[in-house]
């Protein structure tokens, strides 16, 4: 399995400060008959992984993100539902991204991009002539998530970052690049500034990356289950705020 995970995501794709955080981060050197895969390692991921009694858990988040020389009551609880339920861990993520058929190509592929092309760190591609708010729509609509936009502007090229890329430094590539939108998650106040006629479009971290982890359960030639666990994100209306706060002042 491990060799075929290479084959989908080559280790040598990933960033050179992610080589250590990906591959068989946990290895309990059992066969695999059964795989979930998920974004992040959750306890409720692990749990429901439990409860399907499956060997691997292959997800693009790894547990531990940077080198620790103390474990956690957190970490140490997530690390013993995996060991007692015999569940190795194998981690995907800037290879995946950056894959053929991975990440940024499936986001490409779901907005429905043409002629794409890879443009470091993401794709960029050609749409039909829409307005930012338009097409603002259609990515809340197609990644089934609501959505923050700036800019309103023709849009026709997109260049789409599966996860954290509505940064200052990913802006300046997708205006060197050419495109008119940049659609990706966790839109940073720097990227605002900068952007300019770059329209920017904020689908969250996880919508951007999801759709890849989905895909990704079609490609392994075992009993496999896709464990969803989107953040509970909740949005209070400022305008419904005030409305609200007039109503209790009347009252």
């Amino acid at each position: 399995m491990v060799t075929l995970l290479e084959e989908i995501a080559p280790p040598e794709l990933a960033y050179e400060s992610d080589q250590d955080r990906i591959g068989l981060v946990l290895d309990r050197g059992n066969n695999v008959n059964k795989v979930a895969v998920a974004l992040d390692v959750t306890d409720y991921v692990l749990e429901e992984a439990a409860r399907e009694e499956v060997d691997l858990l292959v997800t693009h988040h790894t547990p531990i993100y940077h080198p620790i020389h103390r474990i956690s009551k957190s970490l140490s609880d997530s690390l013993k539902i995996a060991l007692e339920n015999e569940i190795s861990i194998y981690v995907m993520h800037t290879n995946y991204d950056r894959a053929e058929g991975g990440v940024n190509d499936v986001l490409a592929d779901i907005l429905e991009l043409w002629d794409v092309q890879e443009l470091e760190p993401g794709r960029i591609g050609r749409t039909g002539r829409s307005k930012t708010s338009e097409f603002a729509q259609f990515v809340a609509r197609k990644l089934n998530v609501s959505v923050r936009w700036t800019g309103e502007r023709e849009i026709e090229t997109v260049m789409v970052i599966g996860g954290s890329g509505l940064s200052g430094e990913f802006v300046d590539i997708a205006i060197e690049g050419g495109a008119d939108v940049l659609v990706s998650g966790e839109m940073r106040h720097d990227a605002i500034r900068k952007a300019h006629n770059l329209a920017l479009i904020d689908a969250t971290h996880y919508a951007t990356e999801i759709p890849a982890m989905r895909r990704l359960c079609d490609r392994l030639p075992v009993d496999t289950v896709f464990i969803d666990h989107a953040p509970d994100v909740n949005v209070v209306d400022s305008s419904r705020m005030v409305h609200l706060e007039q109503m209790a002042w009347y009252a």
